[in-house]
């Protein structure tokens, strides 16, 4: 099967430029399932319900999320209620909305799709290695399983990877919308890469427009980040994975 790992979805621009082109890369590559993390999926920051259904319409099939996933008070029903719609896992239980993992099946297979946040840098959450220990043990009956570890740390990336290798199918980075050159399969057959990159315009720092972010870092004053717009495009990997044994075949990265 091929699974394709879609990079951060940035606002409306970003949602529109994934309508048209998802439907045809899908068919050129024969893809069968699809991950899009739709954390900035919403105009000015985190999701909403709206900005979610343009993901999965356009052909996503499970969304991930990060630190921004409860930027909108909008959305916290839909994490309740979508259980393809998944957030870090490592967020608090009992107090957070929806769910840290999702099983889909696909009548001849299951896939699992996890979500974690990395702590470096970030929110302190649980930690992620203790917490993907319990979600293994909870999804064992599962071969087919992908990680989106949203985290801003290579190095805290790059350990989950080797963490993991053997124990899940792929394992893919989020969070820096800035797509990483290091996709490989790691020795005991699970897919890796650092960072998929981001989902929207290229013409501008992380999504945002660059003169507001230009002053940010030059004025240190407090500013209302905008998405910018111009020519988009797509930061992506398609993770070939054997169903029977969970091992990634091939791992190919994308910048459509």
């Amino acid at each position: 099967m091929k699974i394709l790992c879609i990079g951060d979805v940035v606002g409306s621009v970003g949602c529109e430029y994934l309508m048209k082109t998802l439907p045809k890369f899908k068919r050129e590559n024969k893809i069968d399932f699809v991950i899009a993390n739709g954390e900035n999926s919403a105009d000015g920051n985190g999701l909403t319900p709206l900005s979610a259904d343009a993901v999965f319409d356009c052909g996503v099939d499970v969304i991930t999320s990060g630190n921004h996933a409860f930027r909108r008070k909008e959305s916290l029903d839909y994490y309740e209620n979508c259980e393809r719609l998944i957030r870090p896992a490592n967020y608090p239980e009992g107090t957070t909305p929806g769910r840290g993992y999702t099983i889909v099946d696909m009548l001849r297979y299951k896939i699992c799709v996890i979500n974690l946040m990395g702590t470096m840098y970030l929110e302190p959450l649980d930690c992620p290695f203790k917490k993907i220990d319990s979600i293994l043990d909870e999804t064992k009956d599962c071969k087919v399983r992908i990680l989106d570890f949203h985290a801003e740390a290579t190095a805290e990336k790059k350990a989950m990877g080797f963490y993991l290798d053997g124990k899940i199918s792929a394992c893919f980075g989020t969070h820096t919308h800035v797509q990483t050159a290091d996709e490989t399969i790691l020795k005991k057959g699970t897919g890796y890469i650092t960072d998929v990159g981001m989902t929207g315009p290229m013409d501008s720092v992380l999504g945002v427009r660059k003169e507001l972010a230009i002053a940010k870092f030059k004025n240190k004053m407090p500013v209302k980040f905008e998405t910018a717009e111009g020519t988009c495009s797509m930061g992506c990997v398609v993770f070939e994975i054997d169903e029977k044994t969970g091992k990634t075949l091939s791992v190919s990265r994308f910048t459509v």
